[in-house]
Order: structure tokens, then C-alpha cells, then sequence
């Protein structure tokens, strides 16, 4: 299992939730933009939110499926969204990254930031090989994200999702050590 850990980039923090967070994740997760990409319950309730924030982040850690942290903002401590690793493969050393962010967050870069952090995190400290993300084809904010933060596009899986709407096909991206070690090397401007 992964460590418990927080992690600082310039504006914001990654850290384990907690019951000061339940408001704001309801609300996120009830926004309908949130619900259109995500499989979350549906309508996404203050228990759902209580739950996720004070139980089931923390046992999916605790069970090896990944690591999720609150992002919150590193002056004010709102809650900006979360990211997280899932279907953790140990023996591989790959996970898939995973994330949302609130409406009042949107547009910022929060979604990229955290991605890039938790990416050098898992490809660094933590020595894992492979960091996967999966986009919805038309979810194209999300696939945005994934190349601002550095990830490579790989192809599109068909049928490989699921969400309210149904089946959908998704692009595959991913990053590995070596383009961690490829863009320290690279002149500034040159990737």
C-alpha cells in the first residue's frame, strides 16, 4: 500500500481527506458536469460525500487500489477537487491516475498541476514504471489536462468505459520514468 502523504506544488496542496471537505465534495460531485464524465451515484448526497471523505478514500489506500488526495488551495485550504491512483497493479508497478474538479476551480490548470505532482511522486520517490489516465473521446477537457501535464497519448480503447450514458470509448495516456528524465534533460522550452 501507498504511503499516507501530502504533497505541495506552487498553489496548491494533496493531502488525505477529511470531514472539513464533505460540503465541498458534495457539491462537486453534484454538479452536473462532474456526473457527466463519472460514474458517482446519482443524486450524490451529503452521506455519499461523508462517506467517501471519512471511510472509503482512506480503505482504498489502506486496501493497495491506489492513494486520493483532496487538492486544496495551499492559502485558503478550499477544496479545489481530488486526484487519486486506482487499480494499483504492484507487481507492475502501474496505476491509473484519476481526477475532478469543482466548478468554482475550473480553468485553472489545478486538474494538470496535480496530475504533474503526483506523477513525479509515483514515477519517483515511489519507483513505480507506468502512470496510465483514461479520457472519454469527447470528454476533451480532461484529454487537455492529460497532455499540459506531460503524458503521452497512446490510442483510444473502444468500449472500455462506462458512464451514466452508457459504453464509451476511451483515449489511453501515459507516462513513464524515462519522460520524466527525458524532459529534465531537455533545454528549457524544448518539450
Amino acid at each position: 500500500m501507498f504511503p499516507e502523504t501530502t504533497l505541495h506544488t506552487e498553489r496548491l496542496t494533496l493531502r488525505p481527506f477529511n470531514s472539513t471537505d464533505i460540503p465541498d465534495t458534495q457539491a462537486s460531485c453534484a454538479d452536473p458536469l462532474t456526473q457527466r464524465w463519472l460514474p458517482l451515484p446519482q443524486p450524490y448526497t451529503l452521506d455519499h460525500a461523508t462517506s467517501w471523505c471519512t471511510s472509503v478514500a482512506h480503505a482504498l489506500r489502506e486496501s493497495g487500489d491506489g492513494i486520493h488526495f483532496a487538492i486544496v488551495d495551499s492559502d485558503t485550504e478550499r477544496l479545489m477537487g481530488t486526484i487519486g491512483l486506482k487499480k494499483t497493479n504492484w507487481q507492475a508497478l502501474v496505476s491509473e491516475v484519476g481526477y475532478w474538479v469543482a466548478p468554482w476551480a475550473r480553468g485553472r490548470g489545478i486538474a494538470a498541476e496535480a496530475t504533474r505532482s503526483l506523477a513525479q511522486w509515483l514515477l519517483g520517490d515511489q519507483k513505480f514504471q507506468r502512470l496510465e489516465l483514461r479520457a472519454a473521446t469527447e470528454n476533451i477537457a480532461s484529454q487537455k489536462v492529460a497532455l499540459k501535464a506531460g503524458l503521452h497519448r497512446e490510442g483510444v480503447l473502444r468500449n472500455s468505459d462506462v458512464i451514466h450514458a452508457g459504453r464509451i470509448d476511451a483515449v489511453l495516456f501515459s507516462l513513464v520514468p524515462d519522460d520524466l528524465t527525458a524532459e529534465a534533460a531537455a533545454p528549457a522550452g524544448h518539450l
